[in-house]
Order: C-alpha cells, then sequence, then structure tokens
C-alpha cells in the first residue's frame, strides 16, 4: 500500500466532506449550541416546575376524626389543606366512623436475632387490597386530593390515655404532588409526635429523651463528585455515543453511495490507485470526521458542565479526557461498519436505508446505559458499544477496576479490527463498488477452500471470534470447578473452534497449523529455551513491572487447581494449554500473518497471545514467552517445537508451586528471581536461541492463500481455452 496515494484520497475526501454545510453545522453548531441550550433549557424546565409545586400547598383528605391537639399541629405546619372525608365514597366513610373498617395487619416483627441493623430478608411488606385502599387510590389517582391521611378510629382514645394510635397515609409516589404531600405530612406528623412525646415525658417526671433512647443518623459517605458523577454517567455516554454515532453516518453514506450518484466513483476506480488505498482514504476520512464530532461533543459538554456546577461539584477535566481516548475504538468501529455498508447502496437515500438497520441497534446498546442497573461487569466488558458506554459511566462514578478496563478496551479493539476486516473485504468486490450485487456469501468470503493457508483478515476475524467466544464461555461455566473451566476453555473454546475453521473452510492443517515434524536442533532449541525462558523472563520484566502482591498470590493458587493431584495439574496447566494455545496462536493465526512477514507474525500473534491471557499484569510477561515462541515457529516451520517449550515452561512454574522446593521459597512467596538464576537462565535460553537459529530446514516454502490458489487456477484455466 502506497502511503502516498492515501494521503492524496484522504486530503481529497476530507476538502469535499468539510465544503458540505451539514457536516460543519454537525462538527461545529450543533455541538456548540446543543448541550448549552439543553442544559439551560432543562434547568429551567426543571427548576420553575420544582419551585411551582413548592409553591402549591398539598390538599390532605382527613378520613377520620383526628384529635384537637393534633389537628391544630398539622394545619400549623403550613402548605397543607386538611380537606374531612374529600373523595371518601359513603360506605367507607360508615365503615371508618363505625371502626367496622380497622387497620390492616402490617409485617410481623423481626425476630430477636436478627440485629436491627441488618437488612430484613423478608419480601417488602404490602397492604392486602381492602376498601380503604381502593378508595384512597381512587381519590389520589383522579387528582381529587393528592394524599389520603387515616386517623383510625382508636387514635384519639390511645393518645388521650398515652398509649400508640395509628395513622395510614395513602399517596402515589409517581406523581411528584404527591410525593410532595407525602413527605410534608410525614414532617408535620414526625413534628407532632415527638412534641406529643416530650409532654409526655415532662408530665411523668421522665428525662428529655427516655423514650426515644437512641438518635439514628444516617451519614452519606458519597463525596459530591461521585454524586455528580452518577447523574451525568447516565446520560453522557449515551449522548456521546449517539453524535459518534452520527458523526460517521453521513460522510460514510457521501463517500460511497453519495460518490456512485455523483458519477465520481468511477472515475476513482479508473485511477492507477489500489482498492486497499481507496477504502484507507475513505475511512480513515470518516474516522478524522466522526472523532472531530466526538471531540467536539467532549469539549461543549465540559464546558457546559463546568459552568452549569457548583465549583465545589465540578468534575475534573481528565474524566472528559479520558472518555474521549474511549470514544476512539467506537469511532473506528463505526466509521468501517457504516463505510462498509454504505458501498451497497446505490445512491444517497439508498444508503440511509441501509444504514438504518446498523444504527438503531447500536444507539439503543448506548442507550441502556441509563438504567442504573447497567454497570461495568464481565458480561458487559464484552459486548459492543455497550462495553465502552458502561466504561464512560464507570469512569464519572470513580468505578473503573484495571481488569474490566483492560477486558473493555480489548474487546473494543476487537470488534474495531473485525469491522475494518469487512470493510477492507468489501472494498475489494469491485462489482459492488461500481452498484452491483453479491451475496453475502461470496462477500464475506464463506465458501470453502481447496487447501493452503487463510488470509491475515481470516486469521485475525478468527481470533477475535474465538477470544469473544472464550471470554462469555467462561462465564457460563464460572460456577464450575477450577480444573473443568480450564479443560472446557482449552478444549472447548480453543482447540475446537481451531479445528473446526480449519476443517470447515478447507484450509491445508499442513500448512495451516504447522504439523509438519521438525529438526533434532529445533527440538533441542525449544528443549532448552522451555526449562530457561521462565528464568529469563521472570528475572528481567517481573523484577521492572511486577504484578500486584493479591494477584500474584490469586494466580498462583488458582494454577494448582484447588489442590488436585499433581500428574492432573501437569496435565490441565501445562500440556493441555501447550497443545490448544499453540495450534490457535502459532497454528491459526501466524499461518494468516506471515504473509505480512515473519516479523509481524511474530510480533502480532504474541501480542495476541498476550491479550488473550485477560489481565494487563500478565501482558508483557506472556507477550515475551509469545515472541520466543513465535521465532521456534519461524526458524522450524513447526508447532511442535513451540508446544514443548510452552508445556516445559509451565510445567516448571507449576513444579515449583506444588512441591516448593526450600531453596525457590523466596520466589513462591512473592520475590524476584535472584540475578544469579536470572543470568543462568538468560544464558541457557540464549543457547536455545542459537540452535533455534541453526535450525535446518527453516520456514518450508509458503504455501499460497485459497484465494491465490483459485485466482491461479482460474488463470490457468482461461489460458488452456485460449490455446483451444
Amino acid at each position: 500500500m502506497r502511503l502516498a496515494i492515501v494521503w492524496t484520497i484522504l486530503c481529497k475526501e476530507l476538502i469535499e466532506s468539510l465544503r458540505d454545510r451539514r457536516t460543519l453545522v454537525r462538527l461545529v453548531l450543533v455541538p456548540i449550541l446543543l448541550y448549552p441550550l439543553f442544559a439551560l433549557g432543562m434547568s429551567k424546565l426543571i427548576g420553575s416546575e420544582a419551585a411551582a409545586r413548592e409553591a402549591r400547598s398539598s390538599r390532605i383528605a382527613v378520613w377520620g376524626e383526628l384529635a384537637e391537639d393534633l389537628r391544630t399541629r398539622l394545619e400549623s405546619a403550613g402548605k397543607l389543606e386538611l380537606a374531612p372525608w374529600a373523595g371518601a365514597p359513603p360506605d367507607v366513610r360508615e365503615g371508618l366512623l363505625s371502626g367496622a373498617l380497622a387497620p390492616p395487619a402490617g409485617p410481623a416483627p423481626r425476630t430477636e436475632e436478627e440485629a436491627p441493623g441488618d437488612e430484613d430478608p423478608r419480601p417488602r411488606w404490602t397492604e392486602p387490597e381492602n376498601p380503604v385502599l381502593a378508595a384512597a387510590r381512587a381519590a389520589v389517582s383522579e387528582r381529587k386530593v393528592d394524599a389520603v391521611l387515616v386517623p383510625w378510629p382508636s387514635l384519639g382514645t390511645e393518645l388521650g390515655r398515652g398509649g400508640k394510635g395509628a395513622v395510614a397515609i395513602y399517596f402515589d409516589s409517581v406523581r411528584a404532588d404527591s410525593a410532595t404531600a407525602e413527605a410534608r405530612l410525614q414532617g408535620a406528623l414526625r413534628r407532632a409526635r415527638t412534641a406529643i412525646v416530650a409532654e409526655r415525658e415532662a408530665a411523668r417526671g421522665l428525662p428529655e429523651g427516655f423514650s426515644i433512647a437512641y438518635d439514628v443518623v444516617p451519614r452519606d459517605v458519597a463525596a459530591d463528585s461521585r454524586k455528580v458523577g452518577q447523574i451525568l454517567g447516565s446520560m453522557m455516554p449515551m449522548m456521546l455515543i449517539l453524535m459518534s454515532l452520527l458523526g460517521s453516518f453521513l460522510p460514510a453514506i457521501d463517500l460511497t453511495a453519495g460518490e456512485k450518484e455523483r458519477g465520481t466513483m468511477q472515475t476513482l476506480l479508473c485511477a492507477p490507485v489500489r482498492s486497499i488505498e481507496i477504502i484507507a482514504g475513505k475511512f480513515l476520512a470518516v474516522w478524522v470526521i466522526s472523532l472531530l464530532t466526538a471531540l467536539g461533543n467532549v469539549v461543549s459538554l465540559s464546558l457546559t458542565v463546568s459552568r452549569m456546577l457548583p465549583d465545589v461539584m465540578v468534575v475534573d477535566p481528565w474524566i472528559f479526557a479520558l472518555a474521549f481516548v474511549l470514544l476512539v475504538p467506537v469511532t473506528l468501529l463505526f466509521s468501517a461498519l457504516f463505510l462498509a455498508l454504505a458501498v451497497f447502496a446505490k445512491d444517497f437515500k439508498d444508503g440511509q436505508n441501509a444504514l438504518m438497520p446498523a444504527y438503531l441497534p447500536l444507539s439503543l446498546l448506548a442507550g441502556i446505559t441509563a438504567l442504573p442497573v447497567v454497570e461495568l461487569n464481565p458480561w458487559t466488558a464484552y459486548a459492543p458499544v455497550l462495553n465502552i458506554a458502561v466504561l464512560i459511566k464507570a469512569l464519572f462514578v470513580g468505578e473503573a477496576p484495571a481488569d474490566l478496563l483492560f477486558t473493555a478496551l480489548l474487546s473494543s479493539a476487537l470488534y474495531a479490527c473485525l469491522a475494518l476486516l469487512f470493510a477492507a473485504r468489501v472494498f475489494e468486490r469491485e462489482n459492488v463498488l461500481l452498484g452491483g450485487q453479491e451475496s453475502a456469501r461470496a462477500v464475506l468470503g464463506l465458501r470453502r477452500r481447496a487447501g493452503g493457508a487463510p488470509s491475515a483478515g481470516f486469521s485475525l476475524a478468527a481470533f477475535a471470534g474465538v477470544q469473544v467466544l472464550f471470554f462469555y464461555g467462561s462465564l457460563l461455566i464460572a460456577r464450575a470447578s477450577v480444573a473443568v473451566q480450564l479443560a472446557v476453555s482449552q478444549v472447548g473454546f480453543f482447540l475446537a473452534p481451531t479445528l473446526a475453521l480449519v476443517a470447515g473452510f478447507g484450509y491445508s492443517p499442513r500448512a495451516t497449523l504447522g504439523l509438519r515434524r521438525p529438526s533434532a536442533r529445533g527440538l533441542a532449541g525449544a528443549l532448552l529455551l522451555g526449562v530457561s525462558a521462565w528464568a529469563a523472563i521472570g528475572g528481567t520484566v517481573l523484577r521492572w513491572f511486577p504484578a500486584p502482591e493479591p494477584f500474584a498470590r490469586e494466580l498462583s493458587e488458582l494454577v494448582l487447581l484447588g489442590g488436585q493431584p499433581y500428574l492432573v495439574v501437569v496435565l490441565l496447566v501445562a500440556v493441555t494449554p501447550a497443545v490448544c494455545e499453540e495450534l490457535l496462536f502459532r497454528g491459526l493465526v501466524y499461518s494468516g500473518l506471515r504473509r505480512a512477514g515473519p516479523a509481524v507474525a511474530i510480533v502480532v500473534s504474541a501480542l495476541l497471545f498476550g491479550l488473550a491471557h485477560g489481565s494487563v499484569y500478565r501482558l508483557l510477561p506472556t507477550f515475551s514467552l509469545g515472541l520466543v515462541l513465535g521465532y521456534a515457529r519461524h526458524r522450524t516451520g513447526s508447532t511442535l517445537p513451540g508446544a514443548l517449550l510452552h508445556a516445559l515452561n509451565n510445567g516448571l512454574a507449576v513444579s515449583l508451586l506444588y512441591f516448593e522446593p526450600p531453596s525457590m521459597q523466596g520466589v513462591i512467596e512473592g520475590d524476584v528471581l535472584p540475578w544469579s538464576v536470572t543470568a543462568a537462565g538468560a544464558v541457557v535460553s540464549l543457547a536455545g536461541l542459537l540452535l533455534l537459529r541453526s535450525a535446518a530446514p527453516g520456514e518450508p516454502e509458503e504455501q499460497p492463500t485459497a484465494e491465490e490458489s483459485e485466482r491461479r487456477g482460474g488463470e490457468a484455466a482461461g489460458g488452456g481455452g485460449g490455446e483451444d
């Protein structure tokens, strides 16, 4: 790919897009005006409504006889308008006056064994249906009154003799006026009860507070910034993602279907440029516009929030900066996906229709973050779009664990990679670019091949699919034992999909999985590296970038599989991962990436190997080991040396943890390896690398991909036909 051509196409597309007034309005005018106007309008509306509600008196229907002293206290509370028997049906009024309607039995008191501060495990009590409840519901729902106060018939008698009466308040929590009335009535009754208790204590010569014993004063530990973050976190992710969606929606249509409508797509295809250069330039143009849209919205939102909130509740600017960084993979996904889908449209209107089925689900995924129950957890961390939305929400609240942050970013990068591969695949189909139609099977390349090795795009897409399957599959078996989880994950989520993809698409197992006999030197080099790489990597990488002690201790306990026998531990922790992971990473993934060169294949497969272990603390050690495993694959052309190296590396680590030799006790307890052990490991590892370097033969002759095989076969058939 020629970067100069890509840059030329990028500049051309940006200039043409920014000439469009709609793009400028979306980039500049909408963010600058939308959020301040929306915030001011909503604050004015909410403030005026709250002020009007506060100024209104609450109309309270009183169904019963209030003691004169209690009535006086309620009337003097202010903004309580008592309306005797308002909205009460005759039969209810007669039943209350005669005593035929008694208060319903409430929930049973808690047992003495249950501490008063403990959460009540019983279901929340709901008053059973009765005539008073039905009549009160009707009166409040029809807005005859705001609430109904029912002093049960025994109230006056009990207050007169110094006993305890019963009062019920019926209100509608959905209606703001009714909820306000209930709060006012509760406060007035509480103050009246405090005054009555004080009079009783004084009359009986009891010390003040005798009947109360102690006060329970709740204290909210949440900081003001956290409270504001909860509010912003329920709105900001949806607004930012929706505007980022819009930022890539129209440019993607304009640069594909719009060019077909204007007739400029054909001109571009006639130029001496490659399809990958066209897609790169157009994708970058759409992505830059989407990213600028996201940046404009983030800046406008941050300025609006800092202006609208008091100084004590200002959100830190770095949260908005991180929110913008998190939008980068989302804009990559949107830009690639919309660009690929819009290519199938014939004109601008058709492009809008083509993108709407993708736009709506993505919008809904962003919108559900407003629900309080939707939080950053292992299930949402891998959901496309939703993971970034809940991650932004967690940032505002101040709850973003490192592992889940790493998982969400990794999954977002995977989905963006899949969208880019899909877009590149579509732009390779010249018939589609010119307005023709092709089946989804042909566009996605889902037909069966006749041998050969996979392409880089197929290998990366396969890794992304296997990783998503592994993540959600692991959650489904999370309640099983550690041994079962490990066995099912390796065999069911790594090995089985790898073999199924190779067999299902007809790739050559020998070329794809590296199933060939290595040389003796290759095996010897892998053997030396297997017994020493752990010391060289552990003594250097972990010395400079150590994992937190709780994480290292928990990992050590997991590796031992809960006290399983030694042979079972070695089989599941050393042998099984060596076979399953090597066939995936140094087999399927490496063979596809090899088209870009050995260095790219080694580094990228090692990086994916490190990312697949799902922890930021294990990334560097596993990446370093992946480089060694990839080099073994490159020099020997086989996955067998890498499997041997992998099994020995894991097996030695397991053996040290299992048997705990006294000489390694400090290392097992978390200390770094001594420099002497590190140096010895480095020397033996160097010897192993030299043996691998001298291994013969090297990488076998490169097999063509299935697409290249089919293309060469077609050319040969065309040539034979000409001779006839």
